[in-house]
């Protein structure tokens, strides 16, 4: 990896914690596909990782809880043929990830009211639109 990869701030993903595992990618190919594995399975033990503080921590393992085996958060990419560039797209995909289940929460909404003067519009078109309809109707003509 030509450069570390913030998750946020000044947070890193550790090189040292980061498992790699290559394996050959499916779909269509060449004769090269058969010989090369360039499907990148990037592992981060997220259970027993140090790099993120603790709070960033228990908000990544309960937010990313369904993705989670025995505490380690797994990315696959294969969508490139070349194995460095499988590594490239694992590593940021790995990164973003953090980074959003790191996040902290969004700030609880403040109820409004409606103001009166918009609720009085609404309801006079209202009866306005009511009374163009029941001018159409035939009653009244003869």
């Amino acid at each position: 990896m030509p450069a570390p990869y913030v998750i946020r701030g000044s947070v890193l993903l550790p090189e040292a914690e980061l498992m790699w595992r290559f394996s050959r990618s499916s779909g269509p190919g060449g004769q090269h596909v058969n010989t090369s594995d360039s499907q990148v399975e990037l592992r981060f033990d997220l259970a027993r990782t140090e790099a993120l503080p603790p709070v960033w921590k228990e908000r990544a393992l309960e937010r990313l809880a369904g993705r989670l085996v025995d505490g380690v958060v797994t990315v696959r990419a294969s969508e490139h043929r070349s194995q460095w560039r499988n590594r490239e797209t694992a590593a940021v995909r790995l990164a973003s990830l953090l980074a959003e289940a790191t996040a902290p929460p969004p700030k609880p909404r403040r109820p409004t009211r409606i103001p009166r003067g918009i609720n009085e519009r609404r309801l006079r078109e209202k009866k306005q639109r009511s009374d163009v309809k029941r001018g159409r109707t035939g009653r009244g003509w003869t």
